[in-house]
């Protein structure tokens, strides 16, 4: 019984813990596509890092961890042409052992086509249901890639 415990403990104390640099890039994958017309907000985006980040030989940000984005901008495409919005801002994510690592240039901004002349054009010359010309959709689709830095030296706990 005593060996499992001082196994068990030692097992705990195998934790190495290494610094993530100031300004190292973050990969990151939008996980479902997101549409301007469908959020809101303040709500949160799921995105994921798309490679392991190592420091020193020792995977310290692994693949796959979850990363929330929150929406600051969304408006979606409308008459007279006006063209759909999307920003959304990625300030921090989680380490393995749940260590906040702050974010920066992480932030996401799309925006739809803008058909706002056509549709004036159209309603002037030719006839009034021009003027519900939508501008095209803000979207970002599932594996859209974007990046991240680190804002600031972080001591992260790895096992």
């Amino acid at each position: 019984m005593s060996l499992v415990l001082c196994l068990m403990s030692m097992a705990t104390f195998a934790q190495k813990e290494v610094t993530v640099k100031a300004g190292t890039l973050v990969p990151l994958q939008v996980v479902n596509p997101t549409k301007a017309a469908d959020v809101s907000v303040g709500q949160k985006v799921a995105f994921r890092v798309s490679r392991d980040i190592n420091v020193d030989g020792i995977t310290a940000i692994p693949y796959g961890t979850t990363v929330n984005g929150t929406v600051y901008e969304a408006k979606k495409s409308s008459w007279w042409g006006t063209k759909g919005r999307l920003g959304i801002k990625i300030s921090e994510m989680y380490g393995p052992n749940g260590e906040m690592i702050p974010l920066t240039n992480g932030d996401v901004y799309v925006t739809g086509k803008n058909r706002t002349a056509l549709s004036v054009v159209l309603f002037a010359l030719v006839v009034w249901p021009a003027c519900f010309i939508c501008g095209s959709k803000a979207e970002i689709p599932a594996g859209y890639e974007v990046q991240a830095n680190v804002a600031a030296n972080t001591l992260v706990k790895v096992n």
